[in-house]
């Protein structure tokens, strides 16, 4: 049942980055959710050695999703940087 929520917690993260980043147009729903899936375990990371912040996608909880959607942002702007040398 936790995959099950991770993706979908995952996908609305993924949709929710992608808005803030303005690249919504260019995503489709299965990028939304690997973005967000990858960016919760990129955020999980991030929070645990900067701020001693657990979270998780696989039992919803607010600070988890969060922590997702912060993580997808920064994702993407690492796309951004790679893709075309500039954040949006």
């Amino acid at each position: 049942m936790g995959w099950i929520i991770a993706i979908i917690v995952g996908g609305v993260a993924g949709w929710l980055a992608s808005m803030v980043m303005n690249r919504d147009a260019s995503m489709g729903i299965f990028m939304n959710i690997i973005v967000g899936i990858v960016g919760a375990l990129l955020g999980n990371v991030l929070a645990g050695v900067l701020f001693n912040v657990q979270g998780s996608i696989q039992s919803f909880n607010l600070t988890g999703f969060i922590i997702a959607v912060i993580g997808a942002v920064v994702l993407l702007g690492i796309v951004n940087l790679v893709q075309r040398g500039r954040v949006r």
